[in-house]
């Protein structure tokens, strides 16, 4: 593609994945309230991507939605009845234009079908005088059939840019500070050049006002980059309703807390977290219609997502109301895979953090869902590399709500740094949890050891030897005890440094992947330093003594 169309394509992308999820959006609307209006709203839209996907060339997509328009103008002549097979096959012409202009579908690979097969299932159904399908559905053969995509594409797409919506009034006051700070940068300048003219007191007042208007201005960008929670959320009405055909249960979405702001990136990294949880809380937590009707609950499960601040931080929860986790089976599981001894009874917060552990399932059979004892321990990794905690609250035949806590921001951190020969680390702070000397003799040599902490063993890791830096220790280390979840454990430092505020760049190349890292950021004197990924640290330093023994 050449240079001068790579911008509009990307423009053309952003636009097209809103046009789409708008579109998504009104056909849940008509297949929920058919009507009219809610028909012409869907006919705007296809007519809009169509017109933009013919400007840019992609062939394939402009006659599938010609043949979808077609389709409901059917509708609109009430040639066709609109049932739930016929409102899957519209949705599926959704996942089928995302597929034929390179953007990534939103919809679970199992739920997909080929844009090909999409396209001759939205014509025959078009050219019949009256709907191929039952009023059931369309039928697992035709909508979750396997075949292989033809469309002819055109040359690859660039990446989609990254965009955002900012009101025109924050730009302005966002100018007016740049231009306030230009003011109070150059009234300091030349305080400092005529230095001997002005008392010390004189000269820190003209930099407290500059740092006051640059602290504005950083909090205006944060606030920028903060968006409403309920865009994420909006994706799932048709997740659970696909997932409702597939398991046949009902199910209805409640959402609560829509207008939450979070971070940009947290509201996109969060996604597939959710997916997990949601997709677990259909499979695992709702029973089927007949067994709530037996226990006397409402055959219509109710499945939650809300939002919510809290203590500086913003807690999603995905909450279910159906048969709650089997502790006996849980148990029995683990007792079964060795990571409980058969004799050894655990409270419930222990028990069932065991459903994060890599590998774990209480499914008896592996179904299109779940399983295969993927997904949660995926959950809680994504959750952590946000700086987040997950946990879960569970009443036997009540439900089950797993909460997610999660900071506002990934750009800004309070962080703790410490000293490695001549290298420096930054800590989360919300991680630390005390700091003190290693006890002497306690020292002994070795990536890791245990020391006594008030008749307690804490287990600890010197991050000399993990990031292998070479040179000999300090006569007297001091250890930055560190915690995350119910896990604490020691780090082994040569110096403590202080807290301050920490501006988060992701790592380089040469550093990502590497165990215990989670980012970089630029000190006051021009140095890099690394800022450490507390839960695989914490992971590495409790390999060295049992949970029994680790406060």
């Amino acid at each position: 593609m050449k240079p001068e169309l790579e911008k509009v394509h990307a423009v053309f992308l952003t636009e097209t994945e809103e046009q789409l999820v708008s579109l998504e959006q009104e056909l849940l609307a008509l297949e929920s309230c058919p009507g009219s209006e809610s028909l012409r709203a869907v006919f705007r839209t296809v007519h809009t991507l169509k017109g933009g996907m013919a400007v840019m060339g992609y062939s394939a997509a402009v006659e599938l939605a010609h043949t979808l328009e077609e389709l409901l103008t059917r509708l609109e002549a009430g040639v066709l009845v609109l049932h739930s097979g016929l409102g899957t096959l519209l949705l599926q012409s959704v996942d089928a234009l995302r597929e034929l202009v390179g953007l990534r579908p939103v919809t679970e690979p199992d739920l997909r079908l080929p844009a090909s097969d999409v396209h001759s299932l939205l014509a025959s159904t078009a050219a019949a005088s009256r709907p191929v399908t039952s009023a059931s559905g369309v039928g697992a053969a035709e909508l979750h059939g396997g075949g292989e995509a033809s469309c002819e594409l055109p040359e690859t797409p660039p990446a989609r840019e990254r965009t955002l919506r900012v009101g025109l009034d924050r730009l302005d006051r966002m100018l007016d500070l740049t231009g306030e700070i230009a003011i109070a940068r150059g009234r300091l300048t030349a305080m400092l050049s005529q230095a001997h003219r002005y008392t010390p007191q004189q000269l820190l007042e003209a930099h407290r006002e500059a740092d006051g208007l640059y602290l504005d201005l950083q909090e205006l960008v944060m606030k920028v980059r903060m968006v409403p929670i309920g865009r994420t959320f909006q994706t799932f009405t048709r997740t659970v309703r696909d997932l409702c055909l597939t398991t046949s249960k009902r199910a209805r979405l409640e959402v609560c807390g829509q207008d939450v702001e979070v971070d940009t990136t947290v509201a996109e990294l969060i996604r597939d977290p959710l997916t997990h949880l949601v997709r677990n809380a259909m499979d695992h937590g709702l029973e089927t219609p007949e067994v709530r009707e037996a226990q006397g609950k409402d055959p219509t499960g109710t499945l939650a997502l809300r939002a919510f601040h809290e203590a500086g931080s913003i807690v999603i929860q995905v909450a279910e109301d159906g048969a709650g986790l089997d502790r006996a089976r849980i148990l029995r599981r683990a007792r079964e895979r060795g990571m409980v001894g058969p004799d050894e009874e655990l409270e419930d917060d222990a028990l069932f953090r065991l459903i994060f552990e890599p590998g774990f399932s209480t499914a008896e059979r592996v179904t299109e869902l779940s399983g295969r004892g993927v997904g949660m321990d995926v959950v809680e990794r994504n959750v952590e590399l946000l700086r987040g905690t997950i946990s879960v609250d569970t009443t036997p035949g009540k439900g089950t709500t797993f909460s997610l806590r999660l900071p506002l921001t990934l750009s800004i951190i309070e962080g703790f740094s410490v000293g490695m020969g001549e290298e420096t680390y930054v800590i989360p702070l919300e991680h630390v949890v005390e700091c003190l000397e290693l006890p002497p003799g306690e020292g002994r040599p070795g990536r890791t050891g245990v020391f006594n902490l008030r008749g307690e063993p804490m287990p600890y890791l010197r991050l000399r030897e993990h990031f292998s830096l070479g040179g000999e220790p300090p006569s007297r280390e001091s250890i930055v005890v560190i915690g995350h979840g119910r896990g604490r454990a020691g780090l082994a430092v040569d110096s403590l440094l202080g807290q301050g505020q920490t501006v988060i760049k992701p790592l380089g190349k040469p550093c990502q992947g590497l165990p215990g890292l989670a980012g970089s950021t630029l000190l006051g004197d021009g140095r890099v330093a690394l800022i450490l990924d507390v839960p695989a640290l914490l992971q590495q330093a409790l390999k060295v003594t049992p949970p029994s023994a680790v406060a």
